[in-house]
């Protein structure tokens, strides 16, 4: 469990990791970090990097106390990525397409004192609406990422980004050597989450 605690350490300082082993989406991997440590040099960098959507995971509770319904709520909301409606800080942003103004929007909405009158939607901050009992009812990047920041103690909220290739196609595991090396960060595959859950 040395990387996973490794993970657990970089999120607690306000860094970036590497999520592996999404199982409801074939092995893709994400970019992750705690929503109230984001900056606009870490949306810069996922937009830059991970080239997949920008998403600000979220708990039912949370997602139910903003106001941010499910897109096309369906019967089973365990398979595919639940998104929610997207969503602008109110205030403070400009086109709200910037690394600035997204950065913005999710620190607004994580932050305690907000309410649903402090966003609008449409915006350009994706949500994702997690499953309730996280990671053992729905091995995805989200849950895990949720998990992370609290095992951390991070909050419960975390910013998510898929991993693509130069060639558009989604990146795999030896895919990302180089951001392991060259960039220092950490990875943790949801497996590890799971293995731990068991024996606890």
């Amino acid at each position: 469990m040395d990387r996973l605690q490794s993970a657990l350490d970089a999120l607690a300082g306000g860094r970036m990791i590497i999520i592996t082993g999404d199982r409801l989406r074939g092995g893709d991997i994400d970019f992750c970090m705690a929503a109230r440590h984001v900056t606009p040099d870490a949306i810069n960098f996922m937009a830059t990097h991970g080239r997949g959507l920008i998403c600000l995971a979220l708990t039912p509770k949370r997602a139910s106390d903003l106001g941010i319904e499910l897109i096309n709520p369906g019967p089973d909301q365990q398979s595919g990525r639940p998104h929610g409606r997207s969503i602008e800080a109110a205030r403070g942003v400009t086109t709200g397409i910037s690394a600035a103004d997204r950065a913005h929007t999710i620190k607004v909405a994580v932050a305690p004192d907000t309410t649903a009158g402090d966003l609008v939607s449409p915006g350009h901050v994706f949500p994702l609406i997690t499953a309730e009992g996280g990671v053992s009812v729905r091995p995805a990047a989200a849950e895990a990422s949720i998990e992370l920041c609290r095992r951390a103690g991070a909050g419960d909220a975390a910013v998510i980004c898929s991993i693509m290739r130069d060639d558009g196609e989604m990146a795999r595991i030896e895919d990302i050597g180089h951001l392991v090396s060259e960039r220092g960060l950490q990875v943790c595959d949801i497996a590890q989450l799971l293995e731990l859950r068991g024996e606890e």
